[in-house]
């Protein structure tokens, strides 16, 4: 991740991503950069224009979040449902008790 991290600074620095930048920016960093990792990362970013792909991926995020999100909530509401029911057993039993 941090390859990516060093193209993405470069690129909101509006300084070229290339093989010695990211060296650059990796070196700052304290990580030891990987020739064969920094070449393919160039090499993959050669034609792609970044500022696109970051906002087709903006929009796509809160999409692919929703579903997931909406999951959990009933998850918790079945985990909330299940609890009661738990609490109104222990109270029966409880009571069961008293009575003898």
């Amino acid at each position: 991740m941090e390859y990516v991290y060093a193209a993405m600074l470069l690129h909101s620095a509006k300084k070229e991503i290339n093989e010695a930048n990211v060296k650059g920016v990796l070196q700052a960093a304290g990580v030891l950069a990987d020739e064969s990792r920094v070449k393919a990362l160039v090499a993959s970013l050669k034609d792609i224009n970044i500022d696109e792909a970051i906002s087709k991926a903006a929009v796509a995020a809160p999409v692919a979040a929703a579903p997931a999100q909406g999951q959990a909530t009933e998850a918790k509401k079945e985990a909330k449902q299940e609890d009661s029911k738990k609490s109104e057993e222990e109270a029966a039993a409880g009571l069961g008790s008293l009575f003898g």
